[in-house]
């Protein structure tokens, strides 16, 4: 995986740091509960026969009539028996562990994160897998994986978390009365819901992130068989034959077919892939859904009602989800969005980590991540540079949004006073020099405090070749604005608790213009797409 330039460090204080310089579902999950309800194809009503010289009906067309009503009505109350079995399949937990009750999105239409979670649970069905002493109640999430949908559906990543990455996990409470756990450092990501369930996950995805997540869905071993069974099977790879006692997984070299309990072995064995790490795991689970995805594709299977309703049962019958997200209709919104992505479109990536103190363990490849991260909370586009894909966000209040007659010329060596004014913001903005002395810099005040930035203020740093924003808590979408406002790719802002407000660090890349300043390129961090075919190389100690 390549790595990305380090982006420099907010300047020194009094607004910067002292050191400068620095289980998935993708078309197939959610989807396949689109059920393109009998009902709805029902509707349809066949004509009335109606051409009689008198108006009535000719009498043999009166039974017929009747056997249309008949047929029509069985179909609407067979879609009603699915549509409420489908519904009371399904579990429900809220979506956060701290209070919050979710983000707000239209699930219809706007960019939607839906963390999706494989429970290593031995409770209840999964009692086949091990003792409950192995794990119990929520469980551990054996699979981490945050599906991120485009507003415009034409983009979908799938952002894989290994179990064994040390994070730090927020206080959490359990809303099925299990108590409140403090806030622990440095643990396994996949601890997070063991305690207070899925939504401490979710709170943990997004502190590590900065990226807020929408719905979530949980599900155990069993869903994994009897999805696979769903479908026919799965077709994978291995460059050679594995025998893996631990998982049970049993292939031989080349192409296979799994499902049922070869399947989740397929997706459950570490030992067997790669250097017998997470890593080499996480790039067979990917290969999977990739081979699911074009599957369900290929073989039409959203048009196959019977199909269709088998694998929403499968699904429903072993998966808890949030509130949000516990009817049929909203699972069908999901379905929706995702059943005409283009293979291609769909993106799987790992998180960007390196070996810890412990060598078992794993934390987050810095600066890499974090550009990542900021990369994905700008744009759900990985593959546009960054700096010609449009910020997403939502300009701060006193400064006019794009098309607004406000607005004028974005242009900072514009003149500022020219049209009607904003209202003035009290967003504290600094712009840091760190270019060496080039004129760029001078225009740059002057453009904030025409914007509204009445306070806005410059100040002398350490030269440092790449441009930056950086931002304090609670000041990410003035970052973005202000980042709009020049005309410089929100995925450079990022935030650091040493600033307070905005801080605008000019580098070397921009002695030119702030047109020359790119936002970093990690397209690199894409594993692969679910439209490639991969083979997984297996480990000969595994």
């Amino acid at each position: 995986m390549t790595h990305l330039p380090d982006q420099p460090q907010p300047a020194d204080r009094p607004v910067r740091r002292p050191d400068p310089g620095e289980g998935l579902l993708v078309p197939g999950r959610a989807e396949h509960q689109d059920e393109s309800r009998p009902e709805h194809r029902a509707g349809h009503r066949s004509g009335r026969g109606l051409d009689d010289v008198d108006g009535g009906r000719p009498r043999w067309q009166r039974p017929v009539a009747v056997a249309v009503i008949a047929l029509v009505t069985a179909v609407v109350v067979f879609g009603g028996y699915w549509a409420v079995r489908l519904a009371t399949n399904v579990d429900s937990l809220d979506l956060s562990a701290n209070g919050t009750s979710g983000s707000g999105v239209d699930d219809r239409t706007d960019r939607l994160q839906i963390l999706v979670l494989g429970s290593d649970t031995r409770s209840g069905s999964n009692a086949a897998y091990g003792a409950e002493d192995d794990s119990s109640g929520y469980g551990q999430a054996d699979v981490m994986m945050l599906l991120d949908i485009s507003a415009d559906n034409q983009h979908v990543n799938v952002l894989s978390f290994p179990r064994d990455l040390l994070v730090d996990i927020p206080a959490c409470t359990d809303g099925q009365g299990g108590g409140s756990f403090d806030g622990r450092s440095g643990e396994m990501i996949n601890s997070a819901m063991r305690d207070a369930g899925p939504g401490c996950a979710v709170d943990t995805v997004n502190e590590v992130t900065g990226l807020e997540v929408d719905h979530f869905m949980l599900a155990d071993f069993t869903a994994v068989t009897e999805l696979s069974d769903a479908v026919g099977g799965v077709d994978v790879c291995v460059t050679q034959a594995i025998d893996e006692p631990k998982s049970g997984l049993k292939l031989p070299a080349g192409t296979s077919s799994v499902q049922g309990e070869q399947a989740l072995a397929f997706l459950r064995a570490r030992a067997a892939f790669g250097d017998g790490g997470d890593l080499g795991r996480i790039q067979a689970q990917q290969a999977f859904l990739g081979s699911l995805t074009r599957k369900i594709k290929d073989e039409g299977t959203l048009g196959n009602p019977q199909r269709l309703l088998g694998i929403a049962d499968a699904l429903t019958s072993n998966l808890t989800v949030d509130r949000g997200l516990a009817t049929v209709p909203a699972m069908v919104t999901i379905g929706n969005r995702l059943k005409d992505i283009d293979p291609a479109k769909v993106a799987f990536i790992a998180v960007p980590t390196v070996p810890a103190a412990d060598p078992n363990r794993l934390v987050l490849d810095e600066p890499l991540a974090s550009e990542l991260f900021a990369a994905l909370r700008s744009s759900a586009d990985l593959t546009t540079p960054a700096a010609d894909v449009p910020a997403e966000g939502v300009p701060a209040e006193g400064v006019p949004a794009e098309g607004d007659p406000a607005a004028g010329s974005t242009d900072p060596t514009a003149s500022p006073d020219t049209g009607p004014q904003p209202e003035a913001s009290s967003v504290p903005v600094v712009v840091a020099d760190g270019t060496g002395g080039a004129g760029v810099v001078a225009s740059l005040v002057p453009a904030l405090t025409g914007a509204g930035y009445a306070g806005a203020g410059s100040m002398p740093a350490p030269a440092t070749p790449l441009t930056g924003i950086y931002y304090g808590e609670g000041f990410e979408e003035e970052a973005r604005a202000i980042a709009a406002l020049l005309g410089l790719p929100a995925s450079i802002a990022a935030p650091d608790p040493s600033v307070y407000g905005v801080q605008v660090y000019v580098g070397a890349d921009a002695a030119g213009g702030l047109d020359q300043v790119a936002g970093p390129d990690v397209s690199g961090a894409i594993n692969q797409t679910a439209d490639e075919v991969s083979c997984q190389d297996t480990n000969p100690f595994g």
